[in-house]
C-alpha cells in the first residue's frame, strides 16, 4: 500500500480572512481526493488532539457532527479511528502525529463501511495552525497533480554544467604552467612548492569508492552524530576552497599588493582579509543553515567552490583510472539507491535515507546544490522543497573533463576533448531530468552521466586515433615549448 501527499489548507475567520497550506498523507486506495480547491468542500475543525479517539465514549455526542476534526495518533488503527469518527457524524479526519509522516497503512478488509477522508498530519501543524489562524478554522483537502517539470532544474543545470565546465578549464590552466615550468629549472623548483594536485591511481581510486560505501553505511546507522561530523568538515573544506578560488582571481588583479612580514614569511594583506572573509562565510552558513529562505544561496556558493577546487586539485593521470573511478561510483549510486531496498528493514534506499536524514532527523547533510522549486504541489509543501543535486554528481564526472582538457593541452588538440566531455555531461544531465519527469522519482545521476561521458571521450580518441595514447596518459615533455 502507499502512501499519497496532499495538501490542507485552513483559513482562519479573521477579516480578511488569512490562510496557510500544509502537508498531508493519504491513502488513494481508500479515499480521493479533489485535485483542485474548486472541487474542495471547507469543514469546520474541530480540534481534538487531547484524544487518541479509539473509543466513541470518549467524546460526548454531537461533538464531530459536520466537522473536520483533528485526534493524535494512539494505539488503535487508522480505520479504527475513521469508524468512529464516521458514526459520529465528522467529515474529515485527521490524525496528528509528532514522529515523521509516514505511509498510512491498513487492512481495508472489514472496514469496507468507512467512506470518511482520513489523513495524516503533523502535530506541531496543528498547532501553527492556532497561533495563525486562531482558534476558529475551516479546512479542506485536495490533492494537486505533481507538475511535469519545474524550472528550478534549469537553474541546477547551469550550476552543474558552468561548475563542471569551469573545474576542467581551472584544471588545463594549471597543467599549462606545469608544461612550461618543465623547461625552466628555476620555475619548476618554485611550481614545486606550490603544487597543491594529488593524483589518483587505479588502487587509489579503489580505496577512495571503499571509504564512501563504509562513510554512507555508517551514516546510515550513526546519523544523528556523524551529522555534525559532516558539517563541520564541509565548513572547514568549503572555506578553503572558497579561498583557493577566490585567490586565483584575486592573483590576476595588479592592485593592493602591500606585504606584511609575519613569521619570516611576506604575505600580501589582501590575502588575510580574504581569508577572513571566506572564514566568515563559512561561519555564517553554519549558524544559519536552517534558514530556508537565503541560506541555500551561501550554500550553493561554497558548495560551488568546493566542486571547482576538488575537480582542480584532484588529478586522474590517465584514462583507465577515470573508467574505474567512474564504473565503480555508478555501481556504488544504482547499488545504494536500487538494491537496498531489498536488504533493509523498511525498505527503504540507504542512499536516500541519507539523504532526507534517517528517523526525520531535521540535520540535512550539506553536500549538494540545492535550489527551491519554482512549481508549487504537495511535494513542495511535504517533503522536498528544494530541487537537489549532489556534489558527487558534479566532481565525479568533472574529474573525466578535467583530464580532458589536461590531455588537450598536453597533445595540443584544441580543446576538442574538453569540449565534446562537457557537452557529453551536459546530455546526461538533460536525459537524468527527463528520466526524473517520467518516473517521478528520484535518480542516481551517475546513472546517465558516466555512460555518455565515458562513450563521448572513447569515441573522440578513436576518431582520432589516439585512445593508447588517452588510455596510458601523456607524460610531460621535456622539450616542450610554448
Amino acid at each position: 500500500v502507499t502512501a499519497d501527499e496532499g495538501i490542507l489548507r485552513a483559513t482562519g475567520s479573521g477579516v480578511p480572512p488569512v490562510t496557510k497550506d500544509y502537508c498531508i498523507i493519504y491513502n488513494s486506495n481508500w479515499i480521493s481526493l479533489p485535485k483542485s480547491l474548486d472541487n474542495a468542500t471547507f469543514r469546520t475543525l474541530e480540534n481534538l488532539t487531547s484524544t487518541v479517539l479509539c473509543d466513541s465514549s470518549e467524546l460526548p455526542a454531537g461533538l464531530m457532527k459536520d466537522k473536520a476534526v483533528a485526534v493524535m495518533r494512539g494505539n488503535c488503527t487508522f480505520l479504527e479511528k475513521a469508524r468512529i469518527a464516521q458514526s459520529l457524524g465528522a467529515k474529515m479526519l485527521l490524525i496528528a502525529s509528532k514522529a515523521r509522516l509516514s505511509l498510512i497503512s491498513d487492512n481495508k478488509t472489514g472496514f469496507e463501511d468507512v467512506t470518511l477522508p482520513v489523513a495524516l498530519i503533523r502535530y506541531s501543524d496543528i498547532v501553527d495552525m492556532q497561533l495563525v489562524l486562531g482558534n476558529e478554522i475551516n479546512v479542506t483537502m485536495y490533492s494537486p497533480p505533481l507538475p511535469e517539470f519545474d524550472c528550478s532544474m534549469v537553474v541546477i543545470f547551469l550550476i552543474a554544467v558552468f561548475t563542471v565546465a569551469l573545474g576542467g578549464y581551472w584544471s588545463g590552466v594549471a597543467e599549462l604552467e606545469n608544461l612550461k615550468a618543465v623547461a625552466s629549472p628555476g620555475e619548476r623548483e618554485t611550481r614545486r612548492k606550490k603544487e597543491e594536485n594529488v593524483t589518483f591511481t587505479p588502487v587509489t581510486v579503489i580505496l577512495f569508492v571503499v571509504i564512501c560505501c563504509v562513510m554512507l553505511v555508517l551514516l546510515y546507522f550513526f546519523y544523528k552524530w556523524l551529522v555534525y561530523v559532516i558539517i563541520s568538515v564541509f565548513c572547514l573544506a568549503s572555506a578553503m576552497s572558497l579561498y583557493n578560488c577566490l585567490a586565483a582571481l584575486i592573483g590576476e588583479i595588479p592592485f593592493g599588493q602591500c606585504r606584511i612580514t609575519f613569521c619570516n614569511k611576506n604575505i600580501e594583506v589582501r590575502l588575510i582579509f580574504l581569508a577572513a572573509f571566506c572564514i566568515a562565510a563559512a561561519v555564517v552558513w553554519a549558524v544559519f543553515r536552517n534558514e530556508d529562505r537565503w541560506a541555500w544561496i551561501l550554500q550553493d556558493i561554497l558548495g560551488i567552490a568546493f566542486c571547482l577546487n576538488f575537480i582542480k586539485t584532484l588529478k586522474m593521470p590517465n584514462f583507465k583510472s577515470c573508467v574505474i573511478l567512474l564504473g565503480l561510483l555508478l555501481l556504488y549510486d544504482v547499488f545504494f539507491v536500487f538494491i537496498t531496498p531489498f536488504i533493509t528493514k523498511n525498505g527503504a534506499s540507504i542512499m536516500v535515507e541519507v539523504a532526507a536524514g534517517p528517523f526525520g532527523n531535521s540535520e540535512k547533510l550539506p553536500v549538494v546544490i540545492r535550489v527551491p522549486r519554482l512549481e508549487y504541489s504537495a511535494s513542495t509543501l511535504c517533503d522536498l522543497p528544494f530541487s537537489l543535486l549532489g556534489f558527487g554528481d558534479i566532481i565525479v564526472p568533472g574529474l573525466l573533463v578535467a583530464y580532458c582538457r589536461r590531455f588537450d593541452v598536453q597533445t595540443r588538440s584544441s580543446s576538442v576533448y574538453y569540449i565534446s566531455c562537457t557537452i557529453a555531461y551536459a546530455v546526461g544531465m538533460v536525459l537524468t531530468f527527463i528520466v526524473l519527469a517520467l518516473m517521478k522519482m528520484g535518480q542516481p545521476a551517475l546513472l546517465y552521466l558516466v555512460p555518455c561521458t565515458l562513450i563521448t571521450s572513447s569515441l573522440v580518441a578513436w576518431k582520432r586515433k589516439q585512445m593508447k595514447k588517452f588510455w596510458k596518459g601523456s607524460s610531460y615533455q621535456v622539450g616542450w615549448m610554448p
